[in-house]
């Protein structure tokens, strides 16, 4: 059962994001979703500490949960690895049943084109004509080409109109969002927000604006020579925070993954999730000759195989994911709730009485099988900190805004 936003008396706006980390773009898109829809409350629902392109996040999810409150969210709950770790589709079937179990009215996404409805007009034309695209898809024998450029062309084949530019990320998320959203009954409004200066891609930072994108940031951030550089395109206090953070990235992981390759017999890489027919020959070979994570990806991929669904399969190896640990998938998932403010607070207090989702405040003995996968890839990512005393889990309780700025 859905939660309808009616059975509130706060009207909430959902926002699906990484904050990886929170930069000015992520500060003005929370802004103008609440100038816009008119929404008291802003729910986020956060990718944890592994995210949609196969990454660790630069910082761990509290840390991340807490600079959105700062910058004006009202509650952050997580998204499952189950889902956060995956192609748009599923990791938008994750979100977006966690934000209609949590009811709410609109949701607010950036794209770099498109309004609303183009992309609600969008979704449908996908869905009705499904079974031409796929056939179009199928008949392409460019099977050296990504999943995404051949599916691209299929689209075009049955749809030469197609109103969105499916060449963009953000475009690929906000129609992820939308068949979603179709599939739900049309539930959501949808305010998009237009990408603003930096494109998704961008790994320089801009001279002439104080918005950059999260790929160019972190390329600051990890030199140490160059974290400065950032300072502009992120609010003050993200900058302090991450200046007393450790920051991650593949590198603190690439000897764990290089043991796991290594260690794994032919037959139990076999068995990891998405893992092709003989793609665990070349992960093995390309292992045991690679010096770093960087090396080992330049050598594993190739046309077919980008860089991120390459980054996905790593994480999927480095937390022993396997086909039969993602049953969530088909089920309505459980989210973790990281955060709030009074008002994310007191719209908890009433939603979670009703709502469909599985809400869990702490983990500890009684609610730690709803939560395993997820405990398991804290526990690893834990592994790459140099203080690791903290669990990102067990006996962990939701951030309180209050409590961060009293400093209690």
């Amino acid at each position: 059962m859905l939660l309808k936003s009616e059975e509130i008396s706060m009207e909430a706006c959902g926002i699906i994001a990484e904050y990886n980390p929170f930069h000015n773009g992520h500060l003005y898109q929370l802004q103008e979703a609440k100038k816009r829809t008119g929404a008291e409350v802003i729910i986020v629902v956060m990718s944890g500490n592994f995210l949609q392109r196969g990454e660790p996040a630069i910082v761990d999810k509290w840390k991340r949960a807490q600079l959105a409150l700062a910058g004006g969210a009202d509650l952050i709950v997580e998204l499952p690895v189950s889902y956060s770790v995956q192609p748009a589709d599923l990791f938008a079937k994750g979100a977006i049943e966690i934000l209609a179990g949590l009811g709410c009215a609109s949701l607010s996404f950036g794209a770099e084109s498109g309004n609303g409805e183009t992309f609600k007009k969008a979704a449908k034309l996908l869905i009705e004509y499904s079974e031409d695209i796929d056939y179009q898809f199928k008949k392409q024998n460019e099977k050296g080409k990504p999943y995404a450029v051949r599916m691209e062309q299929a689209i075009a084949a049955v749809i030469p109109s197609f109103p969105i530019n499916l060449s963009k990320p953000n475009n690929q998320l906000g129609l992820a969002y939308a068949k979603e959203n179709y599939f739900h009954g049309d539930i959501f409004h949808f305010e998009v927000i237009g990408r603003k200066q930096a494109d998704y891609h961008d790994v320089n930072l801009p001279n002439n604006t104080t918005i950059a994108s999260a790929t160019a940031i972190r390329k600051q951030l990890l030199n140490p020579l160059n974290v400065q550089k950032s300072s502009r395109f992120m609010p003050a206090k993200s900058l302090e925070l991450l200046d007393q953070s450790q920051l991650i990235n593949w590198n603190n992981y690439w000897h764990l993954l290089k043991y796991q390759i290594i260690s794994s017999s032919l037959d139990e890489l076999q068995k990891i999730y998405q893992m092709e027919e003989g793609l665990e020959n070349r992960l093995k070979k390309a292992a045991q000759s690679a010096d770093s994570f960087e090396r080992f990806i330049q050598t594993v991929k190739n046309k077919r195989m980008t860089r991120t669904r390459l980054q996905r399969l790593c994480i999927y190896v480095l937390l022993q994911i396997k086909q039969s640990d993602l049953t969530a998938l088909n089920q309505i998932p459980t989210s973790r709730i990281l955060g709030f403010s009074p008002l994310g607070q007191q719209y908890l207090n009433k939603v979670k009485k009703t709502s469909s989702i599985n809400l869990l405040t702490k983990i500890n003995k009684r609610t730690k099988d709803d939560w395993s996968l997820d405990i398991k890839a804290g526990e690893v990512y834990q592994l790459a900190l140099d203080n690791n005393k903290l669990k990102q889990d067990f006996n962990r309780k939701p951030l309180n805004i209050i409590d961060i700025t009293t400093g209690d």
